[in-house]
C-alpha cells in the first residue's frame, strides 16, 4: 500500500490489543461505531481461512462536525478506520491511514488543520498501545 499510515507492531498479544484499542481511542475522544471481524467475515462469506483481522470504525464527533461544516463531502472519509491484525510471526499490528493523506493537498487550509489534529490524536492513541 502506497499511502502513508500510522503503524505499530505491538509487544502485546492480539487479544490484549483487541481489548485495549477502544480505551486508547476513547482517551483521544474517539468512540468505536463498529468493530468488524474481517477474518470471521471472510470465513463465513467465502469459506476461506484468513489471519486474525479486526477493523474498528473510530469516530470523533467534535472533529467530524468541524470537518463536515468545512466541507460536507468529507463525510465519505468518515469514520477513521483502525486495522488490527496478526502478522505471520504472530505479532499484533495496528495500522491507521493517515488523515492528512486523505485530504486534498491543495484543499482548504481549515480541513487540512482538522486532518492534522485527527492524525495527532490517532498517533497518541497508537503510542499508548504497547
Amino acid at each position: 500500500m502506497n499511502r502513508t499510515k500510522l503503524r505499530k507492531t505491538l509487544d502485546i498479544s492480539y487479544d490484549d490489543a483487541l481489548a485495549k484499542i477502544p480505551d486508547v481511542l476513547a482517551h483521544e475522544g474517539f468512540g468505536v461505531l463498529a468493530r468488524i471481524d474481517l477474518g470471521e467475515t471472510l470465513k463465513a462469506q467465502l469459506g476461506v481461512a484468513c489471519r486474525r483481522y479486526t477493523m474498528f470504525n473510530a469516530f470523533n464527533p467534535a472533529l467530524a462536525h468541524r470537518a463536515l461544516c468545512t466541507d460536507p463531502e468529507v463525510g465519505v472519509l468518515l469514520p477513521c478506520n483502525v486495522a488490527l491484525y496478526e502478522d505471520d510471526a504472530g505479532k499484533a499490528v495496528v495500522a491507521i491511514l493517515d488523515p492528512l493523506e486523505m485530504v486534498d493537498h491543495d484543499g482548504e487550509a481549515a480541513l487540512r488543520e482538522i486532518a492534522a489534529e485527527t492524525r495527532t490524536k490517532l498517533g497518541h492513541a497508537l503510542f499508548r498501545l504497547h
